[in-house]
């Protein structure tokens, strides 16, 4: 650990990858140079590259599979479209699987990105059309609201720590929520479009507190708190159900006379009767 300006903010260091994470690394740079040299030395259909991109059209025509493929694939012609989200996977995503586990953090990275580009959808769908033409290019792509949940799970999971991102420049909790919250609204106002939409980095930024705001996260208390409601209610039911079934359950009155033992005696109701 380190001072930075003499302030009490700790900078953390910077875990290396996992096993998990680094697969995840090369195959986005995989994909990406794949695509790169089909498509600017092999003179590819672009129709492939267009196999994979998510739109409104066509997830709701029925191919919801886009809503995968589209994280996995960024522009062909610009490799910080990748190299961007590559580091702020190095950067961020390091500490979340050393605490999370490999198993989570993969989990975590690709639920957000479909809820991401779901929030885009939604928005779409529900706005006029002179309004959602203006929030896309008609079709979206790319990793870049995964690096904005990322960001979020981060600064929630290591409150008033500091990072140095770039390995210079220092960065609080609060500051990163500020910056990656601030940067997205300002790119809305601008109307900047980008592949990935102007959306989804908001829809990134809800997955990353939903599914990663803390251990268990805010979606699993959710989830465990309806459970448990549906068993308090299942656990009265069967209460209720079994005390009306005693109540109505009829009882017969034996009376004593032949056929009794002496040692019955102890059985013996008032009057001399069996209960049975």
């Amino acid at each position: 650990m380190s001072k930075w300006d003499g302030q009490s903010s700790q900078v953390t260091a910077l875990p290396k990858p996992g096993p998990m994470l680094k697969a995840i690394l090369l195959t986005l740079l995989g994909v990406w140079l794949m695509f790169a040299m089909a498509m600017n030395w092999g003179n590819a259909d672009p129709a492939l590259f267009e196999l994979f991109v998510a739109s409104a059209e066509r997830v709701l025509s029925g191919q919801v599979w886009r809503l995968l493929t589209a994280p996995l694939i960024h522009m062909p012609n610009d490799p910080w479209h990748v190299v961007g989200v590559l580091i702020g996977l190095y950067f961020l995503a390091p500490s979340l699987e050393s605490r999370w586990g490999g198993r989570r953090l993969l989990v975590f990275l690709w639920s957000s990105a479909v809820l991401a580009y779901s929030c885009q959808l939604l928005v779409e769908v529900i706005l006029p059309s002179s309004i959602s033409s203006k929030l896309s290019m008609g079709y979206w792509f790319g990793s870049v609201p995964v690096i904005e949940a990322v960001a979020v799970a981060w600064a929630l999971n290591f409150r008033g720590q500091t990072v140095r991102l770039f390995f210079v420049l220092p960065v609080t909790t609060r500051g990163l929520l500020a910056f990656v919250i601030g940067f997205s609204v300002l790119r809305l106002i601008a109307v900047q479009q980008a592949p990935e939409g102007l959306i989804s980095p908001f829809g990134g930024l809800a997955a990353g507190w939903l599914l990663g705001g803390g251990t268990p996260s805010p979606a699993r208390r959710l989830y465990l708190k309806f459970r448990y409601s549906r068993l308090e209610r299942e656990t009265a039911r069967v209460r209720e159900e079994r005390a009306r079934r005693v109540k109505n359950a009829p009882f017969s009155v034996i009376k004593g006379g032949q056929g009794r033992r002496e040692d019955d005696d102890d059985d013996d109701g008032p009057g001399g009767q069996y209960l049975n």
